[in-house]
């Protein structure tokens, strides 16, 4: 029967039972709900400023915080390859030990280098988090991307949410110990480093182990047509100059002007988004030194913010404009809102505005996200894309880490948090006058382009009748062009 012919000419990919693949993606979206369940994230820096920890404000901004920033940069390249290479289950290991060593230290650790220690372990979970967003492509196929990634995207952001309003009401109403917190988050950790363990072991990943029907009669994918459609004996040949090729063709599709745009954004705005994120916590403290943990509403501040952002992410993919004509409009007035977020927390002493700002300023990064991705992905294939957005991560990291040694880190200026801030609000100033001006010469080009094919089009109209006389008809008398 014809069905059972198309059947035949799947991919082995595409004939997995479907239970097997659905218990797969539901087991991977409840670990990655699971491993966000941290109820004592939200209260690290209070925790270390207080009693419990009596860390000085200056240890923890200029000396603590900064390692976390270098720790991401030395470790994002090598557990980009690795999370490939090892497919995936490995490095989700590496990430949940990294996860429970955060805690012990946080619970056990007493000096500035354990601290230290532990903003390096976070470094990692952060580097970490590409071995979860890709392992879902090694479980289902193409068709069921998009469908698939967007179930453990939603997951990850319920965990986050879910262990920001634990924390909240665990402080606020059980008047739960910050100690006490990081206690349950090292439970919840552990419970995690389990979970990894069942994780199935993909066979297949994107770049360093290719499924072998990619050269048995299927399309052959990016990888393939790079290594010169070797499909014998050609395993070695294109791990060892596939990726060179890939970053060449990177190069090269950086001549694409929404592709270049939507990349510049991705790098200079996240490295500043990231920066406001690491320190802010710090400024609230400054803000307002609560001496009761109870009225301490970090928790909920981030759950706020993680819910806007989804609901920004979500209006994002209903956003119909001409991309090409007003991307850099949006993004200037974007950065322009929020270089006056970042000035509005840096100057209120009300807490409750700092909180509304901070809230404001995620949700329009997270609404400009879902249309950066979308920009920088749809003319590119799977392949690409991972490396196009790994080579983006890579150099906001790198301009992060320059930024933290200058502004930040003791042996540069060693500036406090709110010299910190007028820094940020600058930086975001400055990226969005470039923006606006970009946006300007946009419209400049454009109006010019179109004024010539106007006059074009009236000239021919004009035109029109002295070349084309009407003649009127021997049988009617009717006039007809």
């Amino acid at each position: 029967m014809p069905k059972k012919d198309d059947d035949a000419k799947k991919p082995a990919s595409e004939t997995v039972p479907d239970q097997h693949w659905k218990l797969q993606v539901f087991y991977l979206c409840f670990y990655g709900f699971m491993t966000q369940i941290r109820p004592g994230e939200s209260f690290i820096t209070p925790y270390l400023l207080g009693a419990d920890k009596n860390f000085t404000q200056a240890e923890v901004t200029n000396v603590i915080m900064p390692v976390l920033s270098y720790s991401y940069m030395a470790v994002l390249v090598p557990i980009f390859l690795l999370t490939d290479y090892l497919r995936y289950k490995p490095v989700l290991v590496l990430q949940s030990l990294s996860h429970v060593s955060i805690w012990l230290l946080l619970v056990l650790g007493t000096s500035v280098l354990a601290m230290q220690l532990m903003e390096f372990f976070y470094g990692i979970t952060m580097a970490a988090r590409i071995a979860y967003s890709s392992y879902i492509f090694s479980l289902v196929t193409p068709s069921r991307y998009q469908r698939m990634a967007s179930y453990s995207r939603s997951a990850v952001l319920l965990g986050v949410f879910t262990s920001s309003v634990l924390g909240q009401l665990c402080v606020t109403l059980g008047n739960v110990s910050f100690l006490t917190l990081n206690y349950v988050s090292l439970g919840f950790v552990s419970f995690g480093l389990v979970l990894t363990f069942f994780l199935e072991r993909p066979r297949r990943s994107l770049f360093f182990n290719r499924p072998e029907e990619a050269g048995n009669g299927a399309a052959p994918a990016e990888l393939d047509k790079m290594a010169g459609g070797d499909s014998d004996g050609g395993t070695r040949g294109w791990r060892e100059a596939v990726l060179c090729r890939m970053l060449r063709e990177v190069v090269a599709l950086a001549r694409q002007p929404q592709l270049r745009l939507w990349s510049l954004w991705w790098v200079f705005n996240s490295a500043g988004y990231y920066l406001m994120l690491y320190y802010v916590q710090i400024l609230w403290n400054e803000i307002y030194p609560a001496t009761d943990n109870g009225r301490v509403y970090n928790g909920g501040v981030d759950a706020a913010s993680t819910l806007l952002g989804a609901a920004a992410s979500f209006a994002a993919g209903y956003v119909k404009i001409r991309w090409t004509l007003w991307s850099e409009l949006v993004i200037g007035v974007v950065t322009a809102f929020q270089a006056g977020l970042l000035l509005l927390m840096n100057t209120t002493s009300n807490i409750w505005l700092c909180y509304t700002a901070y809230v404001l300023f995620r949700g329009s990064y997270q609404f400009l996200v879902p249309i950066a991705i979308f920009q920088i992905a749809t003319s590119l294939s799977k392949e690409l894309c991972a490396l196009v957005f790994g080579v983006n991560t890579f150099f906001a990291t790198v301009l992060k880490t320059i930024i933290t040694i200058i502004v930040a880190d003791k042996r540069g200026l060693g500036l406090s948090v709110h010299p910190q801030f007028y820094v940020y609000f600058g930086y975001f100033t400055l990226l969005a006058v470039v923006y606006l001006l970009a946006a300007i010469g946009v419209g400049i080009r454009h109006s010019r382009c179109k004024q010539p094919a106007e006059l074009a089009l009236a000239k021919e109209l004009c035109q029109l009748p002295a070349e084309v006389p009407a003649q009127k008809s021997p049988e009617t008398g009717a006039v007809r062009a």
